[in-house]
C-alpha cells in the first residue's frame, strides 16, 4: 500500500493517482482529489491552494483506506465519500442505492415542464435523486417516489429531512396504490442479464443488482410499467439502455401514449423516451 504519512498534499495526491490510475479507473486524479479533499474535511480547490499542506495523524490512515478501497476494491468514489451531486442538490449514497449519474438528470428536465402544482411520481426513487432534484427546483410540485427496497427508502427518506424537501416516500412495486397522477418518471433496472461481464467493476460488485438488471434484453420491468402508467398518468418519461429506445418507444405507443419522443444524453445516446397523451 502507499504510504503517505508526512506527504505534501500533492505529494498524496500524486501517489494516489498513481494506484488508482493502475487499477483501471478512467479518471484517477479527480477521485484522488475527491477522496484527499473529503478525508481533510476541505472543498477541492482548498487542495490547490495549498499544495505544500502535510498530510499528517489521521487523515494518513483514513486517506491510504480511501485509496485502498478506490483501488483494490474498485469501490465507487461516491460510496467512499458518502455522497454525490445531483444538479443542485448533494445526496448521501452508499451501496443500497446506485450512484446518481448525469444521464438521469435529463429525467429532472422533463419534469420541470409539469404545469403548476403538478402531482409527480417517480417510480424506483433509489436515493431520492430525480424526486428530490425536481421538488427543489419546482417547489409547486407535489412529488411521491416509490421502490421495493427498504433500503433504498430509507437512503431516500434522510436525503429529503436533510435537504428539507417535502417529497413522500413510499415502498410499494412501480405505481401500487397510485391511482391518478400528472406523470410518471422513472430510471428502471434495464442493464441485460448477458451484459453483466462487460460491466466495470464498481457497478458490478459494489451496486445493487436489483437496480440494474432486468431479464434477457433489459425490458422486463419497463414491459411492466408501461401499461401500469398509461392507465394512471398522461405523461411517462423512462430512462433506458443504449438501443432500447425503439422498443421502449413502441410498447408506449400501443400502451395508449400518441406523442413519443426521444431525448439523447450528452454522449449522443438515445437515453430517456417520453410518451404523453
Amino acid at each position: 500500500m502507499t504510504a503517505f504519512g508526512g506527504a505534501t498534499v500533492g505529494e498524496a495526491l500524486d501517489s494516489a493517482v498513481i494506484a488508482i490510475g493502475a487499477a483501471g479507473s478512467p479518471t484517477p486524479q479527480l477521485d484522488a482529489e475527491i477522496l484527499l479533499a473529503g478525508v481533510l474535511g476541505v472543498d477541492r480547490t482548498a487542495l490547490f491552494v495549498d499544495p505544500g499542506r502535510e498530510v499528517v495523524g489521521p487523515a494518513v490512515r483514513a486517506f491510504q483506506d480511501c485509496v485502498r478501497r478506490r483501488s483494490v476494491e474498485r469501490e465507487p468514489v461516491a460510496y467512499i465519500v458518502g455522497r454525490r451531486g445531483f444538479r443542485h442538490v448533494e445526496l448521501a449514497v452508499d451501496a443500497r442505492v446506485l450512484v446518481p449519474r448525469p444521464e438521469t438528470e435529463l429525467l429532472v428536465e422533463v419534469g420541470l415542464s409539469f404545469a403548476a402544482r403538478a402531482f409527480v411520481v417517480d417510480v424506483g426513487t433509489g436515493s431520492g435523486a430525480v424526486a428530490l432534484a425536481l421538488k427543489a427546483e419546482r417547489p409547486d410540485l407535489t412529488l411521491v417516489g416509490t421502490d421495493v427496497s427498504a433500503g433504498a427508502l430509507a437512503v431516500a427518506r434522510a436525503n429529503g429531512a436533510q435537504l428539507g424537501l417535502d417529497v413522500e416516500f413510499v415502498e410499494g412495486d412501480l405505481l401500487a396504490g397510485v391511482e391518478q397522477c400528472d406523470g410518471v418518471l422513472c430510471n428502471p433496472p434495464y442493464v441485460c442479464d448477458a451484459e453483466r461481464a462487460g460491466l466495470a467493476p464498481e457497478i458490478v460488485r459494489h451496486e445493487p443488482p436489483g437496480a440494474l438488471f432486468a431479464g434477457q434484453d433489459g425490458l422486463d420491468v419497463i414491459r411492466r410499467l408501461v401499461p401500469a402508467a398509461a392507465g394512471v398518468a398522461p405523461l411517462l418519461a423512462v430512462e433506458v439502455g443504449s438501443g432500447q429506445a425503439p422498443a421502449v418507444a413502441a410498447l408506449m405507443a400501443s400502451a395508449g401514449y400518441a406523442d413519443v419522443s426521444v431525448r439523447r444524453d450528452l454522449a449522443g445516446i438515445e437515453r430517456v423516451v417520453v410518451g404523453s397523451r
